[in-house]
């Protein structure tokens, strides 16, 4: 006999009243299984750690290095102190980038730790580990639970471990570039002080050195010339995106040359650009577009150690002296040929530290000089004045002046100060003479781009070219004046300075009442706004618009074009006053608070700026209608955010603000169509008239050019006397522009056929 035996279980848990249900229990831990699902996932997101890691290990050698260097001090000069500076400088803003990184992870651990301490207060949790029915039936879960502790667990271990360590490597660094950057300051401005003084003895004295210090210098010397190429390897590997960005730069100027020459070549209108006499552009620009981007380079990274300017200005002589190949007179060539050998001579005497010893401020001395003569015979030479020769003179004097300067340093023992002299004559009438060469390369390629673009619309060959070329020299003149002054305030080693002061001046704080800002929140504001401006007021000329008859024609264009200069402006506005940083709120209320005075004395101005937008939108006028506005009738030339421009029949441009306009009742000659109906006269004898004329006439009219034949022409007696009848013959013209050549067409014809049939006009 089979005897049944019955299992005691705990029936309470599945009672319906009886508390939690295993749905509650399960959904406690469905709730833990989320959050430590979330371990991994946000583990995973922390995709930086692997690249900070291998980086650190550079910026650790790079920061051994420097210390190392610093250790030197009496080996130090300006020209080391300025790449360790420019380093440090780097350094440091890589290691604030780490440690936000870092931070950012850190916290984002900190969350999921909290979230994972808070489920030890679920007490539904804790009663499933507590009682044994209750871990009994969830035993599948709580295998699953522990497999996906374990892994949560060592993530997180791993993850704090990793972070921690690089923060702590992180803020070792930061004490360390501290210190460096605090120690570079305090020598260099010992240097700046001391290489006023004497350094050396007069260059006419003999030595006062003996071999075994010469030797350790000499020691100094190599082992100083040894880090600097490991620091400035370190630098060029870690601001690899700066010469890849000017290598894009270069592609794309070269590619907008070859499109356009090629866009010119397939249209057959090569010979187009003959009268802009092109000095440095051509189909293959290869090595202006070199010269181009190497111009350029000082602005991409101003900060850049000293030596990679002085490499860049040398690739900049090479390229400038295979441009002026064949592009100067024999006599000017020779003389930028002399200035290359000189250049690169000093430049790598200097590098390699051969000009150090006394024997070697006798080579410097030669070299200053021979380069203070060449420029004293362009002086005496210089009759075939070239290109811009008032600037031209003004580097050669400036070159002049600075190795006058070395050789007075030279000889008075201040040897760092002709060094530096030296060198900075050399890398500004370089810097000078490209600056000049790149705002003509940018002023050719506008015009051919002008060109380019006229001549796919068909546009007229010739246009007036001389005003627009001096407006976009002057702009890049601003552009390369600010980058000569990087050049040559870098090659002077006081670029740091200069930059540490002004931003001090421009970045700290002040307050107008309640209102806070800065010099340079300002700047940048005005800055913003005015290349705005200047942009929508010369894009056009980008599309081959000039402002001659031929664009105003072309009707969608120029309608485009305005709704982009309005666009540019506005866009502009607001761009300027997020990147100024100024405060929204309180530019609202000043602008508020002028309502007053806009309500009272600028009312005009924004009644005009109103209605400019208004016609921009509505379009009762267009710019190539025919139209009359307060007796002034022409065709519309331009339409911009203050004022409207007629362009008469006599050539008169009339100028009429556009609050004007709209206040004025418009006759639009060509709002919906461009016909106009034109009427003649004729007083024709009446023994010699006969109504049959009529139809001759009618059909005489539809074979002139210009008629619109939709529209039958209408001839009516308009007047009888005893003598004479006055007929009127009315027709329709195709375009409002051309009736007045339409009309004496019809005249004349019409005469010519009253005369062949005997009938006279008077």
């Amino acid at each position: 006999m089979i005897k049944h035996v019955h299992h005691r279980t705990d029936s309470t848990f599945f009672t319906e009243n009886a508390g939690p249900q295993q749905s509650d229990y399960l959904e406690s831990l469905e709730q833990v299984f989320q959050v430590l699902n979330k371990v991994p996932i946000v583990t995973s997101s922390f995709l930086n750690l692997d690249d900070i890691e291998h980086d650190l290990g550079q910026n650790d050698s790079a920061v051994a290095i420097l210390k190392e260097r610093m250790a030197y001090t009496h080996s130090l000069n300006i020209r080391s102190l300025q790449v360790y500076n420019t380093l440090l400088d780097k350094l440091a803003v890589t290691m604030k980038r780490y440690e936000d990184n870092l931070d950012e992870y850190r916290t984002k651990l900190e969350g999921l730790k909290k979230e994972i301490l808070g489920l030890r207060k679920d007490t539904l949790i804790g009663q499933i580990f507590k009682d044994t029915a209750l871990h009994t039936v969830f035993t599948p879960q709580l295998k699953r639970l522990r497999s996906k502790w374990r892994e949560a667990d060592s993530l997180l271990k791993s993850s704090t471990n990793v972070i921690n360590n690089l923060k702590s490597r992180v803020a070792a660094n930061n004490i360390t570039i501290a210190d460096l950057l605090f120690q570079v300051d305090a020598i260099s401005d010992d240097l700046r002080y001391n290489a006023f003084g004497k350094e050396q003895s007069y260059l006419w004295e003999p030595p006062s050195f003996s071999v075994d210090s010469g030797a350790v210098e000499q020691d100094n010397r190599s082992r100083r010339y040894t880090g600097e190429k490991k620091l400035a390897r370190y630098y060029f590997m870690n601001t690899s995106n700066i010469r890849f960005l000017l290598a894009i730069t270069l592609a794309i100027y070269f590619y907008w040359v070859w499109f356009n020459f090629r866009s010119l070549r397939r249209l057959g209108k090569l010979s187009s650009i003959n009268e802009f006499h092109f000095h440095y552009i051509s189909p293959l620009p290869v090595i202006a577009c070199l010269v181009f981007t190497l111009n350029l380079a000082p602005l991409f990274d101003p900060r850049a150690p000293a030596v990679y300017i002085e490499y860049s200005q040398l690739l900049l002589v090479l390229a400038l002296g295979i441009l002026f190949y064949r592009r100067l007179p024999k006599h000017y060539f020779m003389l930028w040929c002399i200035f290359i050998v000189l250049s690169f001579t000093l430049y790598f005497a200097e590098s390699g530290h051969l000009l150090a010893t006394y024997s070697g401020r006798w080579v410097r001395l030669m070299l200053n000089a021979v380069s203070a003569a060449l420029a004293v015979y362009f002086f005496f030479t210089s009759k075939e004045k070239p290109g811009r020769s008032w600037l031209v003179r003004f580097a050669v004097i400036i070159y002049l002046a600075l190795h006058l300067t070395a050789i007075v340093c030279n000889l008075l023992g201040r040897v760092t100060l002709s060094q530096i002299a030296g060198s900075t004559a050399a890398f500004s009438l370089s810097s000078a003479i490209g600056l000049m060469v790149f705002v003509q390369l940018i002023t050719e390629t506008f015009l051919l781009q002008i060109q380019s673009s006229r001549m796919r619309k068909n546009y007229p060959d010739s246009f007036e070219f001389v005003g627009i070329a001096r407006s976009i020299t002057k702009l890049m003149g601003i552009v390369a004046a600010i980058v000569w002054l990087i050049v040559v305030t870098n090659s002077l080693n006081v670029y740091d300075m200069l930059g540490d002061t002004l931003s001090g001046l421009f970045n700290t704080p002040r307050s107008v009442g309640k209102i806070s800002f800065t010099f340079n929140g300002i700047l940048l504001f005005l800055g913003i706004i005015w290349i705005a401006n200047f942009f929508q007021k010369y894009i056009a000329y980008f599309f081959g618009d000039t402002g001659d008859d031929a664009s105003i024609d072309d009707r969608n264009q120029r309608s485009r074009l305005l709704v982009t200069r309005l666009v540019l402006l506005i866009a502009g506005f607001f761009l300027a006053v997020a990147a100024s940083g100024l405060p929204i709120d309180k530019i609202t209320f000043v602008l508020g608070a002028l309502g007053v005075g806009i309500g009272l004395g600028l009312q005009g101005i924004i009644n005009n700026f109103v209605s400019g937008i208004i016609i921009i939108f509505d379009r009762p006028i267009r710019l190539g209608d025919t139209v009359e506005v307060g007796g002034k009738k022409g065709r519309v030339k331009e339409i911009s955010i203050r004022s409207s421009t007629i362009l008469t029949d006599e050539g008169a441009e009339v100028i009429i603000p556009n609050g004007d306009v709209l206040s004025h009742n418009i006759i639009n000659w060509t709002l919906s169509n461009n016909q106009v109906r034109a009427t003649l006269s004729f007083n024709l004898d009446k023994t010699t008239y006969t109504d049959a004329i009529q139809p001759d006439i009618k059909e005489l009219v539809k074979t002139i050019p210009g008629i619109f034949l939709r529209k039958e022409p209408e001839l009516a007696i308009e007047h009888v006397t005893s003598k004479a009848v006055r007929l009127k013959v009315s027709f329709w013209c195709t375009d409002v522009g051309s009736s007045s050549a339409t009309s004496a067409a019809a005249r004349e014809a019409i005469y010519n056929y009253l005369e062949k049939k005997g009938i006279e006009v008077s």
